[in-house]
C-alpha cells in the first residue's frame, strides 16, 4: 500500500471486478475503502476456485479494504448509508442509475448529503442515448464494442480476460483522481464522474482503427498493421516467438540476418507510409524465415540485432517467470492468511515513498459493527439492525445469485 491518498475516504457500492477494481487501487494508493456489500456478499466471493474463504477473483479485487454488510433495499438501512455518504470524500459505484436511485445513492440524493462528494458511477452505457437502460457486463460490452468482432476471420470472439470491466475500471480512476485534483484546487461543488463502459471501450479500440473515417465520412476503418493476418506470433522450431522489427533500420538488420537484403532496395521500403502498405508481406518473410531455428535461438539473435522480440508464454508460464521473480512480483504479504501463496501488486512504483503493508481483502462484514460504531451507532443500536436484517457481521453466506442491480 502505498500511502500518497491516505486521509481520503472511498464509500464503495460494487460487485465483481470493475467497481472493485477502481476501489482497490484507490485502497492500494492509501486511501480508506469501505466497500457496502449485500448481506449475501459480492457474488464475486462465490466465484471459482475458493480458497481463504473466497474466491479467488474477490481476493483480487478486494485487497486494503474494510467491508460492511448492508441491506440497502431495507428502510431502516438509509440512516446507515446517509451517514457513510456524509463522511465520503468519493463514492463509487456500479449500480444502473434508476437502482442507484431507488436505494438512496443516486447523484442527487448523495449530493444533498454532502455537497463536496466526487461521485463516480460505472454504468454500462451513457445516460443520453438509448442503450442507457441495458444491462452490462465485460462480455456483452465486449460485443457491442466491437472489442469481440475485430478480428472476426471466422467468427467472433471474447478476448479471454475480463477486459472491458478492468480498462473502465482504470477510467473511473483517473476520472476520480482528476475530481479530487480539482477539488483541491478549490471547486466546491459535488462532482460526478460518469463512467459509461460501451463509450470508454470504443474510445479505446478506435484510438488506432478509426483510421480512415478520421478523415472521411465513409473513410474505412481498421489500422491494416495491427488487422494483418501474418501479425501473430511465429512458429519456431520448437515453439512460438513474437518478432516486431519495427522502425526501417529494424527491418534492414533483420532483412539481412534472414538473407533477404535485396528487399530493402524495393522503392516501397525506403518510404513509413508505403512500407506500413506491405506489412502482410514483410509479415509472411518474416514467419517463413522463423521456422527455421528454435525460439531460444531467434532470442540470442534479435537481441543482438536490438529488435524487439519475446518468447510466448502461457498463464502457467509466468508462475515461474525470471524476470517477475527478480522484482517478488507475486509475494504475498506475510499477514495474509497462509492459503494465500501469491497476490498481485500494485505495479506502479513510487520512488521516494515507503510502502505500508497490504492487507487481504476481508471477509464478509469483517468490519461492520467497527464501521457503525465510527458512525455513532451504539451496540443496541447495531444488534437491532442485526436482528431486523439489515446489516450482517458474520462470515457465512450464501453465493450470491442475484446480481440484477448492476450497472
Amino acid at each position: 500500500m502505498i500511502p500518497l491518498l491516505k486521509g481520503i475516504h472511498v464509500l464503495e457500492v460494487s460487485t465483481v471486478v470493475m467497481g472493485p477494481l477502481a476501489g482497490q487501487i484507490l485502497a492500494d494508493l492509501g486511501a480508506e475503502v469501505l466497500k457496502v456489500e449485500p448481506l449475501e456478499g459480492d457474488i464475486a466471493r462465490a466465484s471459482h476456485p475458493q480458497g481463504a474463504g473466497a474466491g479467488a477473483l474477490f481476493i483480487n479485487n478486494n485487497r486494503n479494504k474494510k467491508t460492511i454488510a448492508l441491506d440497502l433495499k431495507k428502510p431502516d438501512a438509509r440512516p446507515v448509508i446517509e451517514r457513510m455518504i456524509a463522511r465520503a470524500d468519493i463514492l463509487l459505484h456500479n449500480l444502473r442509475p434508476d437502482s442507484a436511485g431507488r436505494l438512496g445513492i443516486g447523484f442527487d440524493a448523495a449530493a444533498q448529503i454532502n455537497s463536496r462528494l466526487i461521485y463516480c458511477s460505472a454504468v454500462g452505457f451513457g445516460q443520453r442515448g438509448r442503450y442507457r437502460d441495458r444491462p452490462a457486463y465485460d462480455d456483452i460490452i465486449q460485443a457491442v464494442s466491437g472489442v469481440a468482432g475485430i478480428s472476426a476471420r471466422e467468427e467472433p470472439r471474447f478476448v479471454p480476460t475480463i477486459l472491458a470491466d478492468k480498462i473502465c475500471a482504470l477510467h473511473a480512476v483517473y476520472g476520480i483522481l482528476a475530481a479530487l485534483v480539482a477539488r483541491a484546487n478549490g471547486r466546491q461543488n459535488a462532482i460526478h464522474v460518469q463512467v459509461p463502459m460501451f463509450e470508454a471501450m470504443v474510445s479505446f479500440l478506435l484510438n488506432e482503427h478509426l483510421a480512415g473515417a478520421t478523415f472521411s465520412e465513409e473513410g474505412n476503418v481498421g489500422y491494416p498493421r495491427i488487422l494483418s493476418a501474418h501479425r501473430r506470433p511465429h512458429r519456431t522450431r520448437d515453439g512460438w516467438i513474437a518478432v516486431l522489427p519495427y522502425t526501417a533500420e529494424q527491418w534492414r538488420r533483420f532483412l539481412k540476418e534472414i538473407g533477404r537484403p535485396e528487399i530493402c532496395s524495393e522503392p516501397w521500403f525506403a518510404n513509413a507510409s508505403t512500407r506500413q502498405a506491405r506489412f502482410d508481406d514483410l509479415y509472411a518473410i518474416a514467419s517463413a524465415a522463423l521456422a527455421r531455428c528454435t525460439t531460444a535461438e531467434w532470442i540470442e539473435i534479435l537481441s543482438r540485432l536490438d529488435i524487439p522480440c519475446s518468447e510466448v508464454n502461457r498463464l502457467q508460464d509466468l508462475l515461474h517467470d525470471p524476470h517477475l521473480a527478480d522484482v517478488d512480483f507475486f509475494a504475498a504479504d506475510p499477514t495474509y492468511p497462509p492459503e494465500i501463496v501469491r497476490s498481485l501488486p500494485q505495479p506502479v512504483i513510487f520512488h521516494g515513498v515507503n510502502a505500508l503493508p497490504d492487507r487481504a481483502a476481508p471477509s464478509l462484514g469483517a468490519h461492520t459493527r467497527d464501521v457503525l460504531r465510527s458512525l455513532s451507532f451504539n451496540d443496541e443500536e447495531i444488534d437491532r439492525l442485526a436482528e431486523v436484517g439489515v446489516v450482517r457481521e458474520w462470515n457465512n453466506s450464501k453465493p450470491y445469485s442475484d446480481d440484477s442491480e448492476r450497472r
